[in-house]
């Protein structure tokens, strides 16, 4: 009986050390996405008003956590039946991205800003008025980004532990989700109130407190800035990243072009990673620009082949 028990304590300890090794290699692999859907996420729900920052963020945290709930059983589901549709289900999600950055930049090329006081008054009563309404839309354009990006932070960690026991897969696949999402959300929701801890900190009576908090506000807008450039173009890091990595004639152009540029004396290292980096980036404003000219194509003649 003891030494049953012995070898079940064994087992559960070999067990755990499996899930916590692989945790910490899917976790490594995975870091890259980790920081596009930090950037992505702090763009997606900034722009609301303060007192509604963190409701707006924590809905979004939901929204994710039902991501992963999904995502994680259908990987292994999918990874049993099918392996062979996770590939073309990723370069989806990568269109899709792709084609939502490119959709922002036509938004912000279009986007006039108000040129009266009048038009001023007029847009920002427009926008107090439809404020649920807008908020209803970032939750929900926020928790679709999140969804592929999870899931390709879902593959890369089911990747990373194809040769393992079901128990293994399961256990790490979860962790993941929910450190994953429980560091991005708190990273989230800690940038959106920057500007309030920079506030209560010239409040304070110590004058390194109120530099530091004046220091704060004057850098919170800035980086609100970096983070809308920054989360455009991980959409199309990421988005160019997945098809290019689905897509066998890329990953080989791009691994190529990598290899040649390495052997630059000195700074090829350098050059590679940067070489990696804009193919990525090219090819996902490429997909964006093809599937907006596609989406706008079914739009022009849908309706004409519905009539007749």
């Amino acid at each position: 009986m003891a030494s049953s028990l012995l070898l079940l304590l064994d087992d559960i300890a070999t067990v755990l050390d499996d899930i916590s090794v692989m945790s910490k290699v899917a976790a490594k692999k995975t870091a890259g996405v980790l920081g596009d859907d930090l950037a992505l996420n702090a763009q997606q729900v900034s722009g609301v008003n303060a007192d509604r920052e963190l409701p707006v963020v924590w809905k979004v945290a939901k929204g994710s956590f039902v991501n992963k709930l999904i995502l994680v059983p259908l990987a292994l589901l999918i990874s049993f039946v099918a392996p062979w549709l996770i590939n073309p289900l990723l370069v989806v999600g990568g269109l899709f991205l792709s084609y939502e950055g490119v959709e922002k930049i036509i938004h912000s090329l279009k986007h006039k800003k108000a040129k009266t006081v009048e038009a001023a008054v007029e847009e920002k009563i427009r926008t107090e008025s439809d404020l649920i309404t807008l908020e209803n839309e970032k939750i929900k354009g926020a928790v679709r980004t999140d969804f592929i990006l999870s899931a390709e932070i879902i593959v890369i960690t089911l990747g990373t532990v194809a040769a393992a026991s079901m128990l293994t897969k399961v256990s790490v696949l979860s962790l993941i989700a929910v450190v994953m999402t429980i560091g991005v959300y708190g990273l989230v929701a800690l940038i959106v109130k920057i500007d309030d801890i920079g506030l209560y900190l010239t409040q304070q009576e110590s004058g390194v407190k109120q530099s530091a908090g004046r220091g704060l506000l004057a850098f919170a807008p800035m980086l609100m800035k970096i983070l809308s450039v920054v989360g455009t173009a991980a959409m199309f890091l990421v988005g160019g990243g997945i098809i290019n990595h689905a897509v066998p004639f890329i990953h080989h152009f791009t691994e190529d072009s990598v290899a040649y540029v390495e052997e630059i004396p000195n700074l090829g290292s350098i050059f590679g990673a940067l070489t990696s980096v804009l193919i990525n980036f090219a090819v996902g404003i490429l997909a964006g620009i093809l599937v907006v000219i596609v989406v706008a194509l079914i739009g022009k003649f849908w309706p004409k082949s519905s009539k007749a």
